[in-house]
């Protein structure tokens, strides 16, 4: 085990490096000679040398007949896991105050497909960010939902209207305004159901918010004891940010229970 621990370390060690993690994720995209990479780079010949004869050693990168560099099928590997890191890092002040909630570890191995996202503050700017994921759909809109404001209703159900599908899962411990129920039979709830338009399920715990539509999405994550945070949350249209939102929203999909309109109070 310690032989292991002794490996990895060292890989760390090569990748402490700004310049080193530069030349990998390039070499990610199309394989380079020493001198094109040190002009993208902006550094020294000897400099980028140095830093590929350290990466060559490490087993990340390999040069062919022809003097270029490319990466080893360990190397390209390892540039997979390295966003996970950069997602964390960049966000290590706000996972002081949050965690993951009950997202599976499968998900939280594949947390680096996140790092594409921008966060978005304040109670107020996320519910502008969730109108604009509505108004933006031209085929579906997934929602995972802890609490509904009264004012994100007619905006989402004006948008399945126009033949948007919705499918949405609700925590049971959901917390949802006064005059909800109203509202939805006033706009015609039954009927876009009865279309096909609308399908919805429960889940017993969630505590991690996921909304979307066909291009863009956004993830909300709990507070460190337990309750879902409304007042930040990370967006993008990046299509692996994307991926993942999609994916954890169908996993929770598959899980959920089916809806009963009588488990929600007001």
């Amino acid at each position: 085990m310690g032989t292991n621990y002794e490996n990895a370390s060292s890989d760390f060690l090569e990748l402490a490096s700004e310049q080193r993690l530069n030349i990998i994720f390039k070499l990610l995209e199309k394989k380079s000679k020493i001198s094109s990479m040190a002009k993208e780079l902006d550094a020294t010949v000897q400099e980028v040398h140095r830093n590929f004869e350290r990466l060559a050693d490490a087993g990340l990168v390999i040069k062919d007949k022809d003097g270029y560099y490319d990466l080893t099928t360990y190397g390209k590997t390892i540039c997979t896991q390295v966003p996970s890191l950069l997602f964390l890092s960049k966000n290590r002040k706000y996972f002081e105050n949050h965690d993951f909630g009950d997202i599976p570890m499968k998900f939280i191995q594949r947390i680096g497909a996140l790092a594409g996202g921008q966060p978005v503050k304040g109670f107020v700017k996320v519910l502008e960010q969730w109108k604009s994921i509505y108004k933006n759909a031209d085929e579906f809109i997934c929602q995972l939902f802890t609490e509904v404001p009264l004012d994100l209703i007619e905006p989402l159900l004006a948008r399945v209207r126009k033949g948007v599908k919705l499918d949405y899962i609700f925590s049971e411990s959901v917390i949802v305004p006064k005059g909800r129920k109203e509202l939805l039979d006033k706009l015609g709830i039954k009927q876009l159901i009865d279309k096909g338009l609308v399908e919805r399920k429960m889940r017993k715990n969630a505590n991690v918010v996921v909304v979307l539509n066909e291009k863009e999405a956004c993830v909300l994550f709990p507070t460190l004891d337990g309750v879902a945070d409304m007042r930040e949350m990370f967006y993008s249209k990046d299509s692996i940010f994307h991926e993942w939102c999609l994916d954890y929203f169908r996993y929770c999909w598959y899980n959920a229970s089916p809806f009963q309109e009588s488990k929600i109070r007001e």
